[in-house]
């Protein structure tokens, strides 16, 4: 496929069979379809090659093994595609660079150069271009006129004339030159050759596309990131003794061990220990969740603290992660298809040349002037309107706009990111590690009456820094830092509710409320309104106390970016809708949401639900963008008409995304959009340029008036033009300075 009309003529064609749903994507190149039984993938890959394009069963990645022996992947045939389009560009650049030189500079015009660009220009134009001619023949044979046509009509009447003009005409005597004027005149058209207009053409739009198939050729890493989170290799217990085997060798009903900082091999549920997980890549929350007997767990997930005997209940394709991946993948399929512009503005443009074409050769005989003249002005239009910029237009702003991002931590995918960008008016944002940081930390100490602040955190902090648990890590890190630490004796964890042992020669303990009231050292009414409030605000508490006695009790939340509320603020500047999403719950997300400026909330969702808010705000006529950071965002990304993570997320959630944040300033999304639409905006100016140029000559060529060397003069300025005006966005400043 050239363009997205190409996976519109598929869908078409696929969706006439009975009971056949089809869904084609242009930027992914695959194919989801729905069929009846009857209906085998032969008939539906017959389908696709009635059409004039050809088609192979795609084989997730789950499935393939390294030893596998089936087709290539989505990914080695993007290489392989991009390899192709690299090595056309540097032979026709090589050939291309001497037939521009010599026709342009008359210094270089040797006796018998004419012939010589014919040697170096006739493998340009027939292999280089030949992607194009394809392209253009598969159109016309649809009635469809994309860039690919003009660029072929254009590069062909070019070469062609000049073969004329070579052999029957006067071109090819020994000594022809092509002097340097740029003034209006009727010339002998049998004396003038093009060479260097279709060796020029066909090799600055080839740049233009190698730069543009360079950027897309990610398409599968979202699903290849998610299924690198799971775990590799597994401790399997069998017959009482464990063995270490691959996870493809698990199986339902297997008992394996779980040591603490080791991935969940798959889903299960615990059948010994207890322990904390930090499940921050499934529901993006970072409160780890406390499991015990009996507990459902689920794979790639991280075991923070306890040792644990798990019993499979999902492998492979079954499991929890598997089923993110396929969302991701459904997500993909049916993304929003984004014509480019420029194929767009050549299905108008393509039928006006031709029709100036066929109104001048008519003219011309009508006015009574010979088939060779009329011939002559019909073919400089055809020559004319190829402009070669077009190519240029959008992959020079790509790259200068791509390249100021970079310095800025914004990283563009390709060209269709910027075409849905410009649209936007909806921001959802994920809670956890986008608006607040994603770790906890402590935001309060709160001691009893009479209580000195600083030691009730240093005799807590000495207790938890013994502890794994990631809350006990976060007042650890603090009393070391506010209130320094002691050492600790007969240090005890007491699974799922906190830790005790002797401080400075205090019997002490840190925990929960009902942990306290075991040690018969109940909260005070005080104390007890002060984390009742803590809680409904979605805080975590921990109590502390010694000797018998309750002494305070210490907050540990998830905290808010310091940039957050400046980030949404500019967001409403720009005329966006902010919206926070999360799997947090209401009251939590509430306060959240009210410390940085947002409006409207969406709580309690889970990976699966986040990708219907998403589909449910577009269907609401709403152009949606995501910033997310976790595994549990990924299919949400992948669904949103722009997805952009933050680059101190998962792998899997930058792979899904079409934008992404290296750093977790969520400023960043708000210069992301600015960026983008300024790209969107010179690319939009190169387009209208690129041609105005080119249509501006063509009544001079439809006049007769065109010398090669005005031409040649056309395709350079126009050229020039798009790449300073590219240029330009190198000017684009940060909003953080």
């Amino acid at each position: 496929m050239t363009c997205a009309s190409c996976a519109s003529r598929i869908e078409r064609k696929l969706n006439k069979l009975d009971g056949v749903t089809a869904t084609v994507n242009y930027a992914t190149e695959r194919a989801s379809v729905a069929a009846p039984a009857a209906v085998d993938a032969a008939t539906l890959i017959a389908e696709v090659e009635k059409a004039g394009y050809s088609a192979q069963v795609h084989v997730a990645e789950p499935e393939r093994t390294r030893e596998s022996q089936g087709p290539a992947s989505g990914a080695d045939a993007a290489d392989a595609e991009v390899t192709s389009l690299r090595n056309r560009l540097i032979v026709s650049a090589v050939l291309s660079a001497p037939v521009v030189a010599m026709a342009m500079i008359p210094a270089l015009q040797f006796t018998y150069w004419q012939w010589a660009s014919l040697a170096l220009a006739a493998p340009v134009v027939v292999w280089g271009a030949w992607p194009f001619h394809r392209a253009a023949w598969i159109n016309l044979r649809h009635g469809a006129a994309t860039m690919d046509t003009l660029v072929s009509i254009g590069t062909i009447a070019a070469f062609l004339w000049s073969l004329y003009a070579l052999f029957l005409g006067t071109a090819g005597m020994p000594g022809m030159r092509h002097p340097f004027e740029l003034t209006l005149q009727r010339t002998d058209g049998t004396g003038n050759i093009y060479l260097e207009v279709a060796a020029g053409v066909t090799t600055f739009i080839l740049a233009g596309r190698y730069f543009e198939k360079r950027s897309k050729r990610q398409a599968g890493a979202a699903l290849r990131s998610l299924l690198e989170l799971g775990a590799k290799d597994v401790t399997v217990l069998r017959d009482g003794r464990e063995t270490i085997v691959p996870i493809g060798e698990l199986r339902v009903a297997d008992e394996f061990v779980v040591r603490p900082g080791e991935k969940i091999a798959t889903d299960g549920i615990v059948v010994s220990g207890a322990s904390a997980v930090d499940v921050s890549m499934i529901t993006g929350e970072s409160v780890p969740v406390e499991v015990g007997v009996g507990d459902a767990v689920t794979g790639a997930t991280v075991n923070a603290s306890g040792r644990l005997v798990v019993r499979a209940t999902r492998v492979g394709a079954d499991t929890q992660l598997a089923q993110m991946a396929k969302l991701v993948e459904d997500a993909q399929a049916g993304k929003a298809q984004v014509q480019r512009l420029a194929d767009r503005i050549s299905g108008i443009f393509v039928p006006i040349v031709l029709g100036v074409a066929v109104v001048t050769l008519t003219g011309w005989l009508i006015a009574g002037f010979p088939v060779a003249a009329a011939l002559t002005a019909a073919v400089a239009v055809l020559v004319v309107a190829c402009p070669c910029a077009l190519g240029l237009a959008t992959p020079t702003a790509l790259m200068v706009g791509t390249g100021r991002g970079a310095p800025l931590g914004i990283l563009i995918k390709g060209p269709e990111v910027l075409e849905s960008t410009h649209k936007v008016d909806t921001v959802v944002l994920d809670k956890t590690g986008t608006v607040t940081t994603g770790r906890m930390a402590l935001v309060g100490v709160i001691p009893a009456k009479g209580e000195d602040r600083s030691e009730v955190l240093r005799i807590a902090g000495t207790l938890e820094h013994a502890s794994e648990h990631p809350i006990a890590r976060a007042i650890a890190n603090a009393a070391a830092r506010e209130a320094g630490l002691a050492q600790p004796e007969g240090f005890v964890a007491v699974p799922g509710k906190g830790v005790h042992g002797v401080v400075d020669g205090h019997a002490a303990v840190v925990g929960s409320q009902s942990l306290l009231e075991e040690w018969a050292a109940p909260l005070t009414p005080e104390l007890a309104e002060k984390l009742d409030r803590a809680e409904r605000d979605g805080r975590t508490v921990v109590a502390v106390a010694w000797d018998g006695a309750a002494r305070g009790i210490l907050i540990v939340a998830d905290t808010v970016k310091p940039t957050s509320a400046d980030a949404v603020s500019r967001m409403k500047g720009l005329g966006l809708t902010p919206i926070l999403l999360t799997g947090d719950n209401e009251a939590v997300a509430r306060h959240i949401a009210a410390e940085v400026g947002i409006d409207e909330v969406i709580a309690g969702v889970l990976p699966k639900d986040k990708v219907d808010v998403v589909a449910r705000l577009q269907q609401s006529g709403k152009t949606v963008a995501m910033v997310g950071d976790g595994v549990n965002d990924a299919p949400a990304l992948a669904k949103a008409d722009l997805g952009i993570a933050m680059g101190t997320g998962t792998d899997a959630a930058i792979a899904a995304s079409d934008l992404t944040l290296v750093g977790g300033d969520l400023r960043g999304a708000v210069d992301a959009i600015r960026l983008s639409r300024a790209t969107l905006g010179t690319i939009k100016s190169n387009l209208f340029w690129a041609f105005a140029y080119n249509t501006a000559a063509v009544p001079i060529a439809a006049l007769g008036l065109l010398n090669p060397m005005l031409a040649g003069a056309a395709m350079a300025l126009s050229s020039v033009f798009v790449v300073g005006n590219s240029l330009r966005l190198r000017a684009f400043r940060s909003i953080a300075g």
